[in-house]
Parts: C-alpha cells; structure tokens; sequence
C-alpha cells in the first residue's frame, strides 16, 4: 500500500469550557470534510448577537476571510479574532491539511482565552489524528521567507511536550491580536500535541510578516515530519521502541 492509498488521519472533537465553545475538525491528509455539525453551542448563530459581526457565521458554505476550499483542501476558520484565523489559515494550507474551526469566546475580556483554547484545542485534534505515532518521518524542519522576514521551525513528534519560541516582535498588538500569545499559543498547541517545537523569527522588520513566515515554516516542518514512510508501518522511530 502506497502512502497515498492510506486511510486519512482525521480528528472531530467538542472543548467547552466557561470561556470558550469550540468545534473543530482536522484531517492531516487533506482532503474533502464535513461541515461541523450543529449543537446547541453553534445553533441560530446568524441571529446571535450580530451574526458574524460577533460570532461564526452559521452558513459554513459562505466564504470568509480565512476560508479556501479546494478538491485537495477544505479550511474553513472563525475563532472571532481576525489576525489569529489567518495564521491558522496559513499554517493548515501549508501543512496540507484540511481544517475547520469554530469559537465562541469571551472577547469582551480579551484574546487570551480564545487563542489558549484554540490552540489545545488543535493540538488535542492532532494527536487523535496522528493515532499510535508508528511509521513516520517523524522529524520536520523548514525555513520559510516572508519578504525581508525569515524563519525557522523544527519539529519533532516525541510525545515530549516542549516549546522554545524567539519572535522578536517590535510592537503589542497585530490587529486584535496581543503579540504575547504567539508563542503562548504554540506552547500549548505543543503541550496538547505532545511534540518538541522550535520556531525562530531570524529576521525581519514587519510584525506580520515575522508571524506569518513563523507559521509558514511551522507547516512545512510539520508536513515533514507526519510524512507516512512506505515500508515502516507499525515501526516506531524511536531507539526506546516507543513514543
């Protein structure tokens, strides 16, 4: 069996906590998928508070800022913050998965809470996703660019949890996102990933730019090391047999 005619790693789940509502379906293969179901967390949406002025529009077909749906690709992303659902949307096309996301979180605080979860969220999906960690490449490094901004990200599928982040971000804020939750976002994505995670902004003068060529080498890392090798199914990449 070739790494192509292998089933899709795919991963549905529900985080509810008193802050945020969050649904979130993730297959690391790409391809086509489903909608997110109704619950009653995301029902009547259209008519709450504003529509989509305040939460996800309720019509998963209409076109967002941070949707792109393709034959090899669906991504559909609402987290409620504009600047967050970009890098996320960057991170999963570059991955190559198909990803959508739904929040609802208590912004009328601030960003904190919707970014944090977010993130356990989508790391809590790709471990599900990933299955027993057998067969892969394991490993993933990228450079990505961003015109005057470069960056780097090394990634290693441990079930080691760790992150080390260096942005050098010059100012707070990008759009209506604080800065600070940048690496406080991929530090628990790599907690509920269960992953070893470096990313290095080495340059660049533009915020945006930095962050977005962060997420840009993330994903190539990524799709790097959940690379299935044809010939080691079953196999852990590991001298302790296990992961």
């Amino acid at each position: 069996m070739t790494a192509s005619n292998l089933p899709k790693r795919t991963a549905y789940i529900i985080r509810n906590t008193n802050e945020t509502k969050i649904q979130l379906s993730l297959s690391l293969d790409g391809g086509p998928l489903d909608p997110l179901p109704a619950t009653e967390d995301f029902e009547n949406l259209d008519s709450l508070d504003g529509g989509c002025k305040s939460g996800p529009p309720e019509d998963q077909k209409r076109k967002t800022h941070a949707s792109q749906i393709t034959d090899s690709q669906h991504i559909w992303i609402w987290t409620g913050i504009g600047f967050l659902d970009h890098m996320l949307h960057a991170w999963s096309k570059h991955a190559g998965w198909s990803l959508r996301i739904r929040c609802r979180g208590d912004l009328a605080i601030d960003d904190h809470h919707t970014t944090e979860d977010t993130f356990l969220a989508l790391g809590t999906a790709f471990t599900n996703a990933l299955g027993s960690r057998t067969g892969l490449a394991r490993f993933g490094h990228a450079y990505a660019p961003l015109d005057e901004a470069l960056s780097r990200a090394v990634l290693d599928i441990s079930s080691r949890p760790f992150f080390v982040g260096d942005f050098g971000f010059r100012g707070p804020m990008m759009g209506n996102l604080n800065t600070q939750m940048i690496h406080h976002g991929l530090g628990s994505w790599a907690q509920n990933a269960g992953v070893t995670l470096h990313v290095d902004v080495l340059k660049g003068e533009n915020d945006h730019h930095r962050s977005e060529s962060a997420f840009k080498a993330l994903a190539v890392a990524c799709k790097m090391a959940c690379e299935r090798v044809v010939g080691k199914e079953g196999e852990v990449v590991s001298t302790k047999g296990v992961l």
